[in-house]
């Protein structure tokens, strides 16, 4: 299914509770002063707990601890945007060019005051900022001061995955598939999260894979190794159901590239993901990376 972003009946719905982001992995949740006690987040198997206790900012605390950057990656027309020095779980946040407008995936963890002007700029002359969308929790950041901010007409997540968006308001539901934009479709891998999904850019030959996959890097940012993972803090690996549903979605699609929350590797390509998925279903679960030379 394809979505039309023309309207935003939603717009001026948002909460207007204030927001508070843990200090640990850096989910914001909207939230009565004087804030929350717990982290969802972190709370769950899929993270890991602080170890001296729950701390929480505001936004305005969060904008004085750190500074914002973007820069261009080595996919032409993917723009990355993030923060200094590391907050939370430190993701970053695409902004994909595409004929119909701007369209971001995942999100960096807050955006200064510099970093909405530069996304305003690009959205001035690329058509717009027409669609937000992340592929699970772990990649959402700051997505509620986009929304809030920049008033995209279409906020999406897989609809499976609505608990954990207390922050905004998700505009779409995703389902198995949908088209948000000419060449951009989400996929729903599930596994990692029920409502996991991935964003694969069929022109540029990218995959924004979340957390479904989870890339090793040498020193000199060289993929070495690929695992897939449950959990990866914990180190739970994937069911053997998971992975044939991850195996019949991602096999699928054509990519040389992919991008997780946080960096944009080439060189990971379908192939390396296949012969991984079929290498963890020939044997007991494993979350262990694998090299790329046995791939």
């Amino acid at each position: 299914m394809s979505l039309d972003p023309n309207t935003n009946p939603y717009r001026g719905l948002l909460p207007d509770l204030p927001a508070y982001a843990c200090t640990n992995c850096g989910h914001w949740q909207r939230w009565p002063a004087p804030g929350p006690l717990t982290c969802p987040v972190c709370a769950d198997v899929r993270n890991a707990l602080p170890e001296h206790g729950f701390e929480f900012v505001t936004d305005k605390q969060a904008d004085e601890l750190v500074t914002g950057f973007w820069r261009p990656t080595a996919v032409d027309g993917v723009t990355e945007f993030g923060t200094e020095p590391r907050f939370g779980l430190d993701s970053s946040g695409w902004v994909i060019e595409t004929d119909s407008g701007l369209v971001g995936f995942e999100c960096a963890p807050w955006y200064t005051a510099d970093m909405l002007a530069e996304l305003r700029r690009m959205a001035a002359g690329k058509g717009g900022f027409g669609v937000l969308a992340a592929s699970h929790v772990h990649g959402y950041g700051a997505l509620w001061q986009l929304q809030q901010e920049l008033e995209p007409r279409v906020v999406c997540v897989g609809v499976e995955d609505l608990e954990w968006t207390k922050a905004f308001r998700v505009t779409w539901p995703a389902d198995d598939v949908l088209v948000l934009a000419p060449d951009l479709t989400l996929h729903r891998t599930g596994g990692h999260f029920p409502g996991h999904s991935v964003l694969h850019d069929s022109r540029r030959g990218v995959l924004f894979c979340g957390d479904s996959l989870k890339v090793d890097l040498d020193p000199d940012g060289t993929p070495v190794a690929l695992s897939a993972h449950k959990a990866f803090h914990a180190q739970i690996p994937l069911s053997h159901g998971e992975l044939r549903q991850y195996l019949a979605v991602v096999g699928a699609l054509d990519f040389g590239t992919v991008a997780t929350p946080f960096e944009i590797v080439p060189g990971i390509t379908t192939d390396h993901v296949v012969h991984l998925v079929r290498r963890l279903l020939a044997g007991p679960p494993d979350a262990a990376p694998v090299p790329l030379e046995e791939l």
